[in-house]
């Protein structure tokens, strides 16, 4: 920051995360100048990326996918000169991260990789952990400014790779927090009371900081986003997206994945990655906690989407059939009021269940592959 017309930081996307960074970074001294998509009534907010790069040696990217992460650095490229160093912050797939890498080196600007593990409260708290990659010296230069936001700074490898570690502990997170989820569920249909499953859980090995984190606001039913499904359900589909090209079986990462997909479905992606809880926690008192169905299903997706039903149910379905024949109308898997899925009337409870895991799995495999 040798250059005192151009030692100011921009940071683009003011969301959760950007816009406790940027207050932090206030807070150190640096000179802040910050950019949204969505104007907001904050202090230095500039008309465009291009004004970030006139004003600032460093910037800082703050977006929710690679899609976005890709536009970003495109628009600041045509302005990138030497004097820019630009940290790339979003959870990306490693080949979009290289990609926005190579855009920008092309047009003459260093880049660091400085993805980071942290929610809400340690993003407020100035305590996330980066993940980064780059060059050792641009590392260097970059430090000061981690350092405003962070508690720890690890150095992975090659740009990539830290998104790599990024995707891989928050496969764990996703699948810590549903894990958690369905305990509570057998705990209670058991009749155990909740306390002392908490009570057990705090010195059992399983214990972690997501699970004091979460599980307080999971039996309080608080969903407030810290870090919401949308964002989780990004992650664990790039992550089945590199096993699909790694042939890896994943199959808690997609169990975790669906459930996600769920909650989207029922209109809660703002909401907390955690409230995939809200499925398997009993409502106090007699109201049902059945989810009302969503307001605008997409109806043309489920009536293309092919069933695969076992023999068994193919055998009961013909029973039914035979049985009635105008009910061989109806189709074998639907949504009803209550958010279920059901069947035909004969299909046993147990294969309605197997039909519709096997609905949403089909579905979410038809989004991952782009069709």
């Amino acid at each position: 920051m040798s250059d005192p017309a151009h030692k100011g930081i921009g940071v683009i996307g003011l969301g959760i995360i950007g816009r406790a960074i940027a207050g932090h970074l206030r807070r150190k001294g640096f000179s802040v100048f910050v950019w949204n998509r969505s104007p907001q009534p904050v202090p230095n907010f500039v008309g465009s990326p291009g004004e970030l790069v006139e004003l600032c040696n460093y910037i800082q990217i703050f977006v929710s996918d690679d899609e976005a992460l890709l536009q970003t650095v495109e628009q600041l490229s045509e302005s990138l000169t030497r004097r820019h160093v630009v940290l790339a912050h979003s959870t990306v797939a490693p080949d979009s991260m290289r990609a926005a890498a190579e855009i920008v080196e092309r047009r003459g600007g260093r880049f660091v990789e400085a993805s980071f593990t942290g929610s809400k409260p340690a993003a407020e708290k100035g305590e996330l952990a980066y993940y980064v990659g780059g060059a050792d010296a641009v590392l260097r230069e970059a430090r000061p400014i981690l350092e405003a936001s962070s508690k720890e700074i690890i150095h992975i490898g090659e740009i990539g790779q830290a998104s790599a570690i990024k995707i891989a502990t928050n496969m764990i997170t996703a699948a810590s927090v549903q894990a958690t989820a369905e305990a509570l569920a057998l705990v209670q249909a058991l009749g155990v009371p909740l306390e002392k499953f908490v009570e057990a859980i705090r010195v059992n090995a399983s214990h972690s900081g997501t699970l004091a984190m979460k599980l307080p606001k999971m039996l309080d039913r608080d969903f407030e986003a810290q870090f919401s499904v949308k964002h989780m359900l990004k992650d664990m589909q790039i992550a089945n997206q590199i096993a699909l090209s790694h042939y890896l079986d994943l199959g808690v990462t997609s169990a975790a994945r669906d459930q996600l997909f769920e909650q989207m479905q029922w209109g809660h992606g703002d909401n907390d990655y955690s409230v995939v809880a809200r499925k398997y926690l009993q409502e106090v008192g007699p109201k049902s906690h059945e989810e009302p169905p969503p307001e605008h299903p997409d109806q043309e997706s489920i009536a293309n989407e092919p069933i695969i039903a076992s023999p068994e149910s193919h055998t009961e379905q013909s029973k039914s059939e035979d049985a009635a024949a105008p009910s061989s109308q109806q189709p074998l898997l639907a949504f009803t009021g209550t958010g279920g899925a059901t069947a035909n009337e004969t299909t046993p409870a147990n294969e309605t269940t197997r039909l519709r895991r096997g609905f949403f799995k089909q579905l979410l495999s038809r989004l991952s592959s782009g069709q």
